[in-house]
């Protein structure tokens, strides 16, 4: 298979108009244009009766106590865990293109809800436990929500958009599942997959 992310070149930086934080003005972060990037996807697999879309990053901070902490640093060797950005399963297989903004634009306080939607099925990122008690912000967090990684952090993130072709039409999944629920679901039924990785900094010593 092959993928595309339009405007996201592999292993360059992605521009600010996918990502949920940005630099502020005279502050460390703001919110974001928070737009999905257009995926197109070739070269499918014979047998392929839907897809799936996951975009993760690795590099989180397994420890968040330090996280966008003024006077404190995350420093790049930190351990590190995966954060769930879009989850989006039982896409029909006629389908090789999401455009730009049609599963985000703008960041949407307290989230969007998952489930059954025009693109698929889909499920929570990884915001909802990130936001998990802000008063303004905290809420269930479906579809997709862009890059926000620590400006404190040494470490710029990766972010992985993958497309996976998948040998069944759909994965019964229930409620709110999350990325690696997902990933588990799709174990033996991955007939191909592509990726493209963009990076992504909020540090400005890095920028």
């Amino acid at each position: 298979m092959k993928l595309t992310v339009d405007g996201i070149e592999d292993q360059q930086p992605i521009p600010e108009t996918f990502a949920f934080g940005v630099p502020g003005d005279g502050e460390p972060m703001t919110l974001g244009p928070n737009r999905n990037p257009a995926l197109h996807w070739t070269d499918i697999p014979q047998g392929t009766r839907s897809f799936a879309v996951i975009v993760c990053d690795p590099d989180v901070p397994g420890d968040p106590s330090d996280v966008n902490q003024q006077g404190k640093r995350l420093p790049a060797s930190m351990p590190r865990v995966d954060f769930y950005h879009w989850v989006l399963l039982n896409v029909p297989a006629d389908v090789h293109r999401i455009d730009e903004g049609a599963a985000s634009d703008g960041v949407t306080p307290k989230g969007k809800q998952p489930g059954q939607g025009q693109l698929g099925l889909a499920g929570i990122n990884t915001f909802t436990d990130f936001l998990a008690g802000d008063p303004d912000m905290g809420g269930t967090y479906g579809g997709y929500d862009g890059p926000c990684p620590p400006w404190n952090d040494e470490l710029p993130h990766r972010y992985r958009f993958t497309v996976y072709a998948l040998d069944v039409d759909k994965l019964d999944m229930r409620g709110e599942f999350t990325g690696d629920e997902a990933l588990g679901a799709m174990q033996g039924h991955i007939l191909g997959q592509a990726t493209v990785t963009g990076i992504y900094t909020l540090n400005p010593d890095l920028r």
